[in-house]
């Protein structure tokens, strides 16, 4: 997650859970077949057709109540936001991730770092696919750390010189028969909090090509979580056409 230094009780939860959005350079060690089989189902096989991605971050927790809405062009880099500041006032930006060092610093150092965390939320499986410096290994069936019954533990680590916002951070991803994510744990490699987060994978919706899970309820640090990415929408390279996630 990031630097925390933003939005105070915010970044317990909304920047924590970052790394650095494009791929990493060096390769793993150990790379669990079961990953490629997991982004699979979530469309990687047809991601190169989404010309947009439209969706919303919406959390709830202990004394915090946050919202905010991203239009993104991955091919172009082209990222729309529409949120509010600490005072509450609401704020829009536009703005090309190419261009990043030219952007105001409220695009910088709050804006974007927001857009990473909330990207990782939304497309987890890709990012883990992508960040090539992580281990990914296949630990056997496992008990759902919340729900009844077991599920494949898959466990994405990344190694302390990585790069990004928080090196050495773990993802325990519990993924069931149809290769879907049903509950994950989040385990932070630094000193920073929360330095653990329980939830569940649901409200699974199909945008397009895409397989998203829209709901996540669970415990950050014991504190009550519910994050939602809904409404979440899609538009296909040729077309004009926004597809909602249904």
């Amino acid at each position: 997650m990031t630097n925390l230094s933003r939005l105070g009780v915010t970044r317990l939860l909304a920047f924590s859970m970052l790394l650095l959005i494009l791929p990493a350079t060096s390769r793993a060690q150990t790379r669990a077949p079961i990953l490629e089989q997991i982004v699979k189902t979530y469309g990687l096989d047809s991601y190169g057709q989404i010309e947009a991605i439209r969706y919303s971050f919406n959390l709830q927790l202990t004394g915090l109540n946050l919202s905010r809405s991203w239009e993104w062009e991955p091919k172009t880099g082209r990222i729309s936001y529409e949120g509010k500041d600490k005072e509450g006032k609401p704020v829009k930006a536009t703005y090309l991730q190419s261009q990043l060092n030219n952007a105001p610093a409220n695009v910088k150092d709050q804006i974007e770092p927001a857009f990473v965390n909330d990207n990782y939320w939304l497309l987890f499986p890709f990012h883990a696919y992508w960040d090539t410096s992580a281990t990914v290994t296949d630990e056997g069936m496992q008990k759902l750390p919340l729900g009844k019954g077991s599920a494949r533990r898959v466990v994405v680590k990344y190694p302390k010189e990585a790069g990004g916002f928080t090196p050495g951070d773990t993802w325990e991803l519990y993924v069931g028969s149809d290769n879907r994510i049903e509950e994950f744990i989040y385990r932070r490699g630094g000193p920073k909090k929360p330095s653990l987060v329980i939830a569940t994978w649901a409200g699974y919706q199909k945008a397009g090509p895409l397989l998203v899970s829209t709901e996540h309820r669970g415990t950050a640090d014991g504190k009550p979580l519910h994050l939602s990415l809904a409404p979440v929408s899609v538009k296909l390279t040729g077309s004009n056409t926004w597809i909602k996630a249904e």
